[in-house]
């Protein structure tokens, strides 16, 4: 793939990033706000400190909102767009729709669903100030592991995959990936911050809508930029099959 190619790959994956951005960002002001507003009403009943606001709750569920999750969405599209790249005719006969979406797919995993197993997103409230340090580099780290996990799993199956079949390598390759993430899950340290009187239905809701912020960012940028790269790299066929359906009368 030349450099052409890869950088107007990676402009689409920018923008595909930026509309499943959008999405996103529905999705956390429809379902992730009204939580997040609950959790601050229930800090400012139960804390005895006052803080000063510097940035008003209303900035910050808008603008400070919009900001955050669209400049991630262009940021990891592009990071994705570059992955898509390299990934493209390497992972299996896949066209570049497929391919998007398996990217996206295990990113999502890797990078988000298993880190969020071990140490999942907490509304405010809940954890104590003295240890976000600790909390983050815990979370980081367990990040890191798992993309690090899942690129040694995805290497131990393409190994085994001549001798053993694609199925059985695909399989010992997930198998080894759970085992060692549990491994990790098991040595590293667990943390529960949440305040007793804290309501469980609320911090349920919470990380739900978490992870379907993720899932919708994720997802929608497999679709979109697994439909732009189709048609970058295979300009002929979709003209072919444009031409098809609107047969042109003599």
């Amino acid at each position: 793939m030349n450099s052409t190619t890869v950088r107007n790959l990676l402009v689409r994956g920018m923008l595909a990033g930026l509309a499943a951005g959008v999405l996103a960002l529905v999705v956390a002001y429809l379902l992730g706000e009204p939580n997040v507003d609950s959790a601050i009403r229930f800090e400012a009943a139960h804390s005895h400190e006052h803080e000063r606001e510097v940035v008003s709750r209303s900035l910050q569920s808008t603008a400070g909102l919009a900001t955050g999750v669209l400049v991630y969405g262009v940021a990891f599209g592009g990071i994705a767009a570059l992955a898509f790249s390299f990934a493209l005719g390497r992972v299996g006969r896949f066209g570049p729709r497929a391919t998007a979406l398996l990217l996206s797919g295990c990113a999502l995993l890797a990078v988000y669903v298993v880190p969020f197993l071990k140490y999942p997103a907490n509304p405010p409230s809940v954890g104590e100030p003295d240890t976000i340090g600790k909390r983050t580099a815990l979370y980081f780290l367990m990040m890191l592991l798992s993309v690090l996990l899942a690129l040694a799993a995805t290497i131990l199956g393409k190994r085994l995959a001549p001798k053993s079949g694609t199925w059985y390598a695909t399989v010992v390759a997930v198998v080894a990936f759970a085992v060692v993430i549990g491994v990790a899950y098991a040595v590293l340290p667990a943390i529960n911050e949440v305040p007793t009187a804290f309501p469980a239905t609320l911090l349920w809701r919470f990380r739900l809508s978490a992870l379907a912020i993720q899932a919708v960012l994720w997802g929608g940028f497999g679709l979109l930029f697994g439909e732009l790269a189709e048609r970058l790299l295979h300009p002929r066929a979709e003209a072919a099959a444009a031409g098809r359906a609107v047969p042109v009368e003599s």
